[in-house]
């Protein structure tokens, strides 16, 4: 199943399900629940929706106000350097143990939604990834159980804030920009994939041109290894999402360095998956 979360002309958040090449979907209102809620109450109640579903009116895929697949994720981890090519081009080493940082929900944006350049500076890179959303929350997860955790992957363009990125040793300022963050369109089931995502092809295209293309069988740390890992430290909840890394071809290491800019459009492809697309946007300043 290919689930996303959309709003309505009415402005209700709804969730969808594909069909014949649009959606058919209905408000949570009617539905019962969000995704989020669906993820967490398993699959009996997702073929449940999905049944409901089959017979709501089929709306055309460009008339889709998409939402972020999970709008208010509990958690969104972030891993970095989970490529060797893209730790070697940073200037890593390949680590023994993945770098972890956090996103906030406020900085995810939908599909077609713009990403926005923030005001305060025009380091603007981008990074796609495959994105994996728990289903099935848990602590000290083992290793053998892991992927029966995954509710399903999506596509996420991790946008980063360079030079804020850079002030200090940690990550996260320069992670977490409002409206920075690309995540859609589709949740896709893992049963409509390879086990754990494995050998998907993964590509970055800036204004229609490549600028990353890898194989998810490049990542240090797979699926059900980052699953172990965090829930060593923290509860895994359904909802939570894990950006999983990004491969190498970054704008920051690029001679001259390549920033998005507003005019741009940015897509991130995933085999089986699906192409997240985002334009680029300046931010309008606003002060409170």
């Amino acid at each position: 199943m290919r689930w996303i979360s959309y709003r309505t002309p009415q402005g209700a958040e709804a969730v969808g399900l594909a069909s014949g090449g649009g959606y058919r979907g209905l408000p949570v209102a009617e539905l019962g629940a969000d995704l989020q809620a669906l993820l967490a109450e398993g699959k009996d109640a997702q073929d449940r929706a999905a049944a409901r579903l089959a017979s709501a009116p089929l709306i055309a895929a460009d008339a889709i106000d998409f939402l972020p697949v999970i709008p208010r994720p509990p958690k969104i981890i972030c891993i970095g350097l989970n490529y060797v090519a893209h730790s070697q081009e940073a200037g890593f080493e390949a680590p023994s143990y993945p770098a972890v940082f956090a996103r906030y929900s406020t900085s995810l944006v939908a599909h077609r939604a713009p990403i926005l350049r923030p005001t305060v500076s025009e380091q603007l890179d981008y990074e796609g990834e495959l994105a994996i959303v728990i289903a099935k929350g848990g602590r000290h997860i083992a290793e053998a159980d892991a992927l029966g955790h995954v509710g399903g992957y999506s596509v996420f363009n991790d946008g980063s804030i360079r030079d804020y990125q850079r002030k200090s040793a940690q990550w996260t300022m320069g992670k977490t920009f409002d409206a920075t963050g690309g995540f859609g369109p589709e949740l896709v089931t893992p049963d409509e994939l390879p086990l754990g995502g494995k050998g998907l092809r993964l590509e970055t295209r800036l204004n229609g041109q490549v600028m990353q293309s890898a194989s998810t069988d490049d990542l240090i740390f797979d699926v059900a290894r980052l699953i172990v890992i965090l829930s060593e430290a923290m509860t895994l909840c359904p909802g939570d999402v894990i950006a999983s890394g990004t491969p190498a071809g970054i704008g920051a290491v690029r001679k001259p360095p390549l920033w998005m800019q507003p005019g741009d459009v940015c897509e991130v492809a995933i085999e089986g998956v699906g192409t997240l697309s985002n334009p680029i946007a300046q931010e309008q300043e606003a002060r409170s």
